[in-house]
């Protein structure tokens, strides 16, 4: 074993959206940068490896399948998957690597003091590397909840495992009606898979209005997904041949929910136990995240914090905007940082997919806005022949206005394209565009925007 000492300008742990970004950036215009990897598999970071490519191009490849189930297709679609995350990975790699002052370490980081980090890497030797400031992205990982017989199952797995099986799981049972559970338990249903989830909620979709979440149980139910809410998983009874019972308690009343893959999908940490933060002097979260001021400084003034890591949104396009945060605070004004958001969207990929940006109109109203209301379904909108083209005519569209100004406070989308289609809603709504500016806009034809149109123009009194 070798020990090899480097000194640079940046150190950044962690190859995702932010981070390879930032050094990227930084290392063109002539910086020295060391980036550090855990994993050879993870060059780009947990979008285009585990995450938003990779799941969607698996939804991609299940939409318009009949009745299942769809075993080759789900593996080929699979292999296919594999190769285009490959490429991607290679890709990445080659951003930084090809660059004369940058370094790509690949291996396990850890703190040794807060300029210090040292790196085993793969093949055992350690490289000491210091830095004159320090960026921290190591992501976040899915969590495991200590339930009596899961961990010694064999068929469980998260997201990521279940991306690379081939084999389409016969009965799937998903942990947790969240975004990632039901994303995968609709795209599992499409290729055959017999799905159930079981939500400790006593709705899924909490978060959005009820009228929205239920058309989006609608969506899903239609899929052939069998939804258990209210649902508290007790125990996990183990078969010899492999499979498995998910004992649950709703109520009074008791469940049984025979598996042969169960996907946990309970939520994401972040990813710092074996950074030994406290030895750089960087504290953290009780959630485990790493503590940042509005600029993304930790408790040290040079280590900055981005993407999941830092608990924030857990959205590879907020770590791009974390990453124009640190680049301002390292050659910048330095006035750009995380209150300056506005209007940030999201999608769950669904068919068709579920987008939302802004306020609902609980929130709206429990916040003392005075609002005025538009929601349709999409198969109810003769203006909008677009979904009825590419025969996705389920789901809905809502806008929520403030009555006093005309504000578009919020939006959710469940339609095809909603994932475009929000952009223009946020867009506006960072822009002061007002409800009847955007109703009366000149937009393409057919298309799911030109639904504002009739949308807006739908807006109770």
């Amino acid at each position: 074993m070798s020990t090899t000492d480097i000194s640079a300008d940046l150190v950044v742990l962690g190859y995702g959206k932010g981070g390879k970004t930032l050094a990227a950036a930084l290392a063109k215009q002539g910086w020295r940068v060391v980036m550090v990897e855990r994993s050879p598999l993870m060059y780009g970071g947990t979008c285009i490896n585990v995450g938003c490519v990779p799941t969607k191009a698996m939804v991609h490849h299940s939409e318009h399948l009949g009745p299942g189930p769809h075993r080759k297709t789900y593996s080929a679609a699979v292999e296919f998957t594999q190769g285009l995350t490959s490429s991607l990975r290679a890709r990445n790699l080659a951003m930084l690597d090809t660059l004369d002052t940058a370094t790509v370490l690949t291996g396990q980081a850890r703190f040794l003091d807060p300029h210090t980090v040292e790196v085993r890497t793969a093949d055992g030797d350690l490289v000491s590397v210091s830095g004159r400031y320090v960026v921290i992205g190591t992501g976040s990982a899915a969590v495991l909840p200590d339930i009596p017989g899961l961990a010694e199952a064999p068929n469980v797995v998260t997201s990521t495992e279940l991306l690379t099986t081939h084999d389409l799981p016969r009965r799937l049972v998903v942990l947790g009606g969240g975004y990632i559970g039901l994303e995968f338990a609709a795209m599992q249903a499409a290729y055959g898979s017999e799905v159930t989830v079981l939500e400790r909620k006593p709705g899924i979709l909490a978060g959005e209005d009820a009228d929205v979440a239920d058309a989006a149980r609608e969506v899903i139910t239609a899929a052939g997904v069998s939804i258990v809410t209210s649902a508290a998983v007790e125990r996990i009874e183990n078969h010899s041949d492999g499979t498995a019972s998910v004992h649950y308690r709703v109520g009074e009343g008791t469940g049984v929910a025979d598996a042969d893959t169960i996907l946990v999908a309970l939520g994401r940490a972040p990813v710092t136990d074996e950074l030994q933060l406290d030895r750089a002097g960087v504290e953290t979260t009780a959630t485990g995240a790493v503590a940042v001021d509005e600029h993304l400084r930790s408790t040290q003034p040079h280590i900055f914090a981005i993407g999941d890591v830092n608990g924030g949104p857990q959205f590879t396009y907020v770590s791009l905007d974390d990453y124009r945060i640190v680049l301002d605070q390292l050659i910048g004004s330095g006035s750009r940082s995380t209150a300056d958001r506005r209007a940030v969207p999201y999608s769950l990929f669904l068919t068709p997919p579920l987008s939302r940006v802004g306020m609902t109109e609980r929130a709206a109203k429990e916040a003392g806005k005075t609002v005025r209301t538009a929601t349709m379904r999409v198969a109810d909108m003769a203006t909008v022949p677009r979904a009825q083209i590419v025969e996705q005519t389920a789901g809905l569209m809502k806008v929520v206005v403030d009555a006093d100004t005309d504000e578009v406070l919020g939006a959710a989308l469940l339609s095809y394209d909603s994932h475009e289609v929000i952009n223009l809603v946020a867009l506006a709504m960072r822009h002061g565009i007002t409800a009847a500016q955007l109703r009366d806009e000149i937009y393409t034809h057919p298309s799911m925007t030109e639904a504002f149109n009739q949308l807006l123009g739908a807006l109770t009194p």
